[in-house]
C-alpha cells in the first residue's frame, strides 16, 4: 500500500476516533498530524479530556466501538484502563490519548509535539 493511500486511511481512522469521542461528550478534542514530525511512527495522535474517570473510560470504549464498527479493527495495544486518568489506545497509524482533565494539563502532549499540525474539534 502506498504511503499516500495509507495516509488517507489513517486520516479516516482519526476522524472516526474523533466521532467516538464526540459521542461521549469529550472536551478539547484535537487531531495532531504527526506525519512530518521526526521520530514518530504514527500518522496521527488524537487527544481529548474528560472531567471524571467514568467519562474517560466511556470515551475510550466509544472510540473502540466506533473503530470496530467502521473498520473492523481492534485496538492493537491499550494502556491505563485501570486508573481512568489517562487511557492510551494504539491503532498503529493513529494513537488515541484520553485524559482526565488534570492529567492532560500535567502532561501537555500538544507542547511536547509542538511541531505537529493541530486541528481542533467541537464536542458533540
Amino acid at each position: 500500500m502506498s504511503k499516500k493511500k495509507n495516509s488517507e486511511l489513517s486520516n479516516k481512522l482519526a476522524d472516526i476516533v474523533v466521532y467516538g469521542m464526540q459521542e461521549k461528550k469529550a472536551s478539547e478534542i484535537v487531531k495532531m498530524d504527526m506525519r512530518d514530525v521526526n521520530a514518530t511512527l504514527s500518522d496521527y495522535f488524537v487527544v481529548c479530556n474528560a472531567d471524571s474517570n467514568v467519562q474517560v473510560n466511556a470515551i475510550a470504549k466509544s472510540v473502540e466501538d466506533e473503530v470496530s464498527k467502521a473498520f473492523g479493527y481492534d485496538v492493537w495495544h491499550k494502556e491505563g484502563q485501570g486508573n481512568g486518568e489517562w487511557i492510551l489506545l494504539d491503532f498503529v497509524d493513529v494513537v488515541v490519548h484520553v485524559f482526565k482533565t488534570e492529567a492532560r494539563d500535567r502532561y501537555r502532549l500538544e507542547d511536547l509535539w509542538g511541531d505537529a499540525k493541530v486541528e481542533s474539534f467541537k464536542s458533540a
